[in-house]
């Protein structure tokens, strides 16, 4: 008989990966989504092509037109099914968007969480539950990390910090964005529903997660809409830091790994870091000269002398205790697999429009 997975935002980019992912093996995979990133994004945000490209090309896959605001409907949702397991992604993934629209945000990130607990721990208590959490639960703390100006990047000035943030970074007395802190409510739900209520569950605290079925938007998908951006001859715009602001890259692939081990063997109340680590790394400025590389187009870019509110100068991942737990886990698609993915979806895509 086969198991059942609930994936929540499913349309969206590691929703859509687990779907894919699970579905191959063999799972009923059941996925919650209202397209709710084209009311935050307009348009450019819409994930309905995600959507039927899932309902095309997999055999197991049913989709819920649900929003998991609506806590009766999670409730009947997760009764019905009852699943083995369960990977909450569904978020208001912006920290621009959250300060125009913070009860919103708080509302699916924090309360759409408690919903999903709650219905989780009445009706699927032996699940295993994965909440796809943010490295913004960190706040600007990470900022406080000395750091060395080069040529195209920030880098960290000591060498005990070479490898990037750690899991005992604190989350508290720093700036977050209203984002960061409706997801820091949700991280630390999710950690007390492991340890009082003995749920099997994790948060996995991303860095710039990305593949080819991002739907990019400015406020949320750095490489994604850098590849789109180019590709249309659009106008980047870069806020602060001169643009050498770092960050680390996972293709959506690798982190559905690591949600595959984790359900595999699963642990009570454990965070992890889950990013490309040092290997992935890249500024802003590193990433346009990569990505005119590949397409032979100059990017347009427009430089805004004030970085947004609570953002990163440098950050990069520590894998180390990702690693030392399931050591059978690791990263395997390179930045420049990356990128050379998300080029090639984004003509695909393009092309497809215009068509």
């Amino acid at each position: 008989m086969a198991r059942t997975l609930l994936v929540t935002g499913s349309s969206g980019l590691i929703g859509s990966e687990v779907v894919s992912h699970f579905d191959a093996l063999g799972w009923d995979v059941h996925g919650i989504d209202n397209n709710m990133r084209a009311d935050f994004f307009g348009p450019e945000g819409d994930t309905r092509w995600n959507q039927h490209r899932l309902e095309e090309t997999c055999r197991r896959f049913h989709h819920h037109e649900l929003d998991i605001r609506d806590r009766a409907g999670a409730f009947r949702c997760l009764e019905e099914l009852r699943p083995s397991a369960v990977v909450h992604t569904a978020a208001q993934p912006s920290h621009d968007l959250a300060a125009s629209r913070p009860l919103d945000d708080f509302d699916v990130n924090a309360v759409g969480t408690l919903n999903l607990l709650e219905a989780t721990r009445r009706f699927a208590p032996e699940a295993t539950f994965i909440f796809m959490s943010t490295n913004k639960v960190y706040g600007d703390a990470p900022n406080e990390l000395p750091l060395r100006e080069l040529e195209t990047r920030w880098e960290y000035a000591r060498l005990e910090d070479y490898n990037g943030i750690r899991e005992d970074m604190r989350i508290d007395r720093s700036k977050h964005s209203i984002f960061g802190a409706s997801k820091v409510a949700a991280d630390v739900m999710v950690q007390e529903y492991a340890r009082y209520f003995s749920l099997r569950a994790c948060c996995l605290r991303g860095g710039c997660l990305t593949g080819p079925n991002h739907t990019g938007v400015e406020l949320h998908g750095f490489l994604s809409y850098l590849v789109k951006t180019n590709l249309t001859e659009g106008c980047y715009r870069v806020f602060g830091y001169k643009g050498k602001q770092v960050r680390d890259n996972i293709h959506s692939y690798d982190v559905t790994r690591f949600i595959d081990a984790f359900i595999a063997e699963p642990r009570a109340g454990e965070v992890y870091n889950i990013g490309g680590g040092r290997a992935n790394s890249c500024s802003i400025w590193e990433a346009f000269r990569r990505v005119e590389a590949l397409t032979g187009k100059p990017m347009q870019v427009e430089y805004v002398d004030k970085n947004r509110e609570g953002d990163h100068v440098c950050y990069i991942s520590d894998l180390s205790k990702m690693k030392a737990q399931y050591p059978a886990w690791d990263v395997t698609k390179s930045l420049d697999d990356i990128l050379e993915e998300t080029v090639q979806a984004w003509c695909a895509r393009l092309v497809s429009v215009s068509a």
